[in-house]
């Protein structure tokens, strides 16, 4: 019997937006200052694959 987990499925459905919005700063690049200091764009690729990563595994996770 598989258990219906809506919770953990609305959490990969934050994480999919949080990597999308990484994605959408990488094709239409705009500054990040954070403290008196610039994001640099790279960091959305590693901010990507995090939660990218994580959306899925937790997609994975309420499928099963």
């Amino acid at each position: 019997m598989t258990a219906r987990r809506p919770f953990t499925m609305l959490a990969s459905a934050i994480f999919l937006l949080m990597a999308l919005a990484h994605a959408y700063r990488l094709i239409s690049p705009f500054p990040i200052r954070v403290a008196d200091c610039d994001v640099p764009q790279w960091v959305s690729l590693i901010g990507i694959l995090i939660t990218g990563g994580l959306a899925f595994a937790l997609y994975r996770e309420a499928r099963r």
